[in-house]
């Protein structure tokens, strides 16, 4: 299965900051010992998203304060991250990975970013870290390209992916579901094509059932020649922002679920990671590389 890492694009981060910028090069140094022990996976440097597949998404305007670095100091506090070169890069190669994993799953039948699921990113606007949507530029560019049409973007982070559904509001061409905690960021929601959301402790039960539910629902209704698959490590117990309780084993039941649904479906599977915001770095680690490796097949 292709990997398509962006860590080597490093983002320079005021010190206290608590992002787990680390978390992606530990993960891409955890596969490449299952790789090194015949994991069937292959590491492939991604590209830099082009101004022409961001604005297929992206409003000019907006593209461009980013890239001169003339977001307003409300856009800059929206977004949680400081403007920096670094960080305009990094965010052009974690979008294009999402597009170079999107057209692998189509060749494959799975391929995955090892960073990216930036759900909170809208046409106009940056926030909760998020620059550009990779999971938005993605689609639109496949379907320019002529080779999909119906596309799943099935967003298992556990917050709501509100910019998502505001750049695919109305399309019926793009099913946008997400199951999230309830009372959690962002305040103000953005209704997708469907929605579940869950109450404030939430474990493996409760969220297994809903997932199968939005499952059948989300495949019955969208037909999608692509899965969109945002696999968030968020909604585990440990995690500081995500007040649901799953454990890592639910959540690796959570991916058979969904890789399950897609095969019945025959539909190929994109992966991005998500979130993941736990002080044990090492446990989000384990909750990426293990979607990663049943998606190869281990």
């Amino acid at each position: 299965m292709r990997l398509f890492p962006s860590d080597r694009y490093p983002l320079p981060l005021p010190e206290g900051h608590r992002f787990p910028i680390a978390k992606y090069g530990l993960l891409r140094r955890r596969l490449e010992a299952h790789a090194a022990a015949g994991a069937p996976l292959e590491f492939v440097e991604p590209h830099a998203a082009t101004d022409e597949e961001l604005l297929r998404v992206h409003d000019r305007a907006y593209l461009g304060r980013v890239l001169a670095g003339t977001l307003t100091p409300a856009e800059v506090r929206r977004l949680g991250f400081p403007w920096s070169p670094q960080l305009v890069e990094r965010s052009l190669r974690s979008t294009g990975a999402a597009v170079d994993a999107a057209a692998a799953a189509l060749e494959d039948g799975r391929a995955a970013s090892l960073a990216g699921g930036t759900h909170h990113a809208g046409p106009d606007w940056a926030e909760g870290f998020c620059v550009f949507n990779d999971t938005a530029v993605a689609a639109r560019e496949m379907q320019a390209r002529g080779v999909v049409r119906r596309i799943l973007i099935l967003d298992l982070d556990v917050h709501q992916g509100n910019g998502t559904a505001a750049i695919f509001a109305g399309d019926p061409d793009v099913f946008t579901a997400s199951i999230h905690g309830a009372r959690n960021f962002p305040l103000r929601k953005v209704p997708g094509s469907l929605d579940v959301p869950l109450e404030d402790g939430a474990g493996d039960d409760a969220y297994l059932a809903a997932l199968a539910a939005a499952l059948d629902a989300s495949f019955a209704r969208s037909r999608p020649d692509l899965v969109l698959y945002i696999a968030g490590a968020d909604p585990f117990v440990g995690d500081r922002l995500g007040r649901l309780r799953l454990t890592k084993a639910g959540l690796r039941s959570r991916d058979r679920m969904v890789l399950a649904a897609a095969d019945a479906a025959s539909a190929p599977v994109a992966i991005v990671c998500g979130g993941g915001y736990c002080d044990d770095i090492d446990s989000i680690v384990d909750i990426h590389a293990a979607t990663m490796l049943l998606a190869a097949g281990g």
